[in-house]
């Protein structure tokens, strides 16, 4: 009866403390101000995740560059002026849609580039797999069971 009661016990504690939970509050008492850092931070990279917006992310780091984003709002800069900060300050690493320039042109057509060869090798392999004889072509396993071998006496 004591394991019943420790049970019920441990399920009203843990119901009570979720009714008791609260929404988070937002960091910043205005709305409008909480948006526009939202909007910035959804364009800019997290430099320890990489993978994610600073908005997104939970890394201290991340954290950090929000509030800095949100002070930075508050001290009434603009848009503009806090992301051309962070890319003076991190570089356009920093940005998720950097801009086309000479330090960025690998990053805009290194993909399209890396395709474009792959494309060409497979190509090249095929053309030159198309001109072998095909006696330089291993057998399949199921041609090879299907072939009777004819070096034996057949059997009765």
């Amino acid at each position: 009866m004591s394991k019943w009661m420790a049970l019920v016990c441990l399920a009203l504690t843990l119901l009570l403390s979720v009714a008791r939970a609260n929404e988070a509050a937002p960091a910043a008492a205005d709305p409008v101000l909480e948006a526009r850092m939202l909007s910035i931070t959804a364009e800019l990279r997290c430099l320890v995740c990489q993978n994610q917006t600073i908005a997104d992310s939970h890394a201290d780091l991340a954290v950090d560059l929000r509030n800095q984003v949100r002070e930075m709002l508050q001290a009434g800069k603009t848009d503009q002026q806090v992301v051309d900060f962070m890319t003076e300050r991190y570089g356009d690493f920093v940005l998720y849609r950097p801009p086309f320039k000479a330090t960025t042109v690998l990053l805009w057509v290194g993909p399209a580039l890396m395709a474009l060869i792959g494309l060409l090798c497979l190509v090249l392999v095929l053309r030159r797999r198309s001109r072998m004889p095909a006696d330089r072509f291993d057998a399949d396993e199921a041609d090879a069971e299907e072939t009777p071998n004819s070096s034996g006496p057949a059997a009765p």
